[in-house]
């Protein structure tokens, strides 16, 4: 168990392996992580490091996070955020760590904020098939058609799956593979959930062990 780190989606490129194969890899820029504090059982309840990355100015926060920087003594960050492991096994505050936190091979946890796509109809959102274009059925063939059943239940069930707002939510892909590390930049193999210039988390891959 780890604490993880923030990066900021550059966006896709393709590299060639030794091998000759390409493959797609998404680019995150990785600015040096500071370990603020620690969150300990007595105080808070649970433990867990604070984390600060990509500095800013102290004008630009509000003030109660200006105060908050002011009474560590330290620099001004951007971004926060808290990762929750033993105390045991966590960095002690003033530790510095980048993109070379992970090594290549490794598999991670990725989440990030998908990109808001608005009111969608069901075959968008869903992959609904839609209805017939022929056979009468009239400038309704991408509704998602019937929802409910007979006189039992009498009723929609929540969760059923209609037209709506899609996207804007937080993803976590699983068990994605670092396929490199280059400076300040960690190259994962394959897609992560958000826009170019968002920041996704990545963190240790929970349902794999690592090598």
């Amino acid at each position: 168990m780890r604490s993880g780190l923030l990066g900021k989606k550059l966006g896709m490129t393709r590299v060639l392996a030794d091998d000759g194969r390409q493959y797609a890899v998404t680019v995150l820029k990785v600015e040096q992580h500071e370990v603020l504090s620690h969150k300990t059982i007595e105080k808070h309840g649970y433990e867990a490091v604070v984390v600060g990355t990509v500095e800013t100015e102290e004008s630009k926060l509000t003030k109660p996070m200006q105060g908050y920087f002011k009474a560590l003594g330290g620099k001004f960050y951007k971004k926060l955020k808290e990762f929750r492991l033993p105390l045991s096994e966590a960095p002690a505050v003033g530790t510095t760590y980048g993109a070379e936190h992970f090594a290549a091979g490794q598999f991670v946890d990725v989440t990030g904020k998908s990109i808001g796509k608005g009111y969608a109809g069901g075959m968008k959102r869903h992959n609904f098939g839609g209805l017939r274009a022929t056979h009468g059925v009239s400038v309704s063939h991408r509704s998602h058609g019937s929802t409910g059943n007979r006189e039992d239940p009498g009723k929609v069930f929540k969760g059923k799956k209609m037209a709506g707002h899609l996207g804007d939510e937080f993803v976590t892909l699983q068990n994605m593979k670092v396929y490199g590390v280059d400076g300040d930049l960690l190259l994962i193999h394959g897609g992560v959930p958000g826009a170019e210039g968002g920041y996704v988390l990545v963190k240790d891959a929970v349902k794999r062990k690592q090598q």
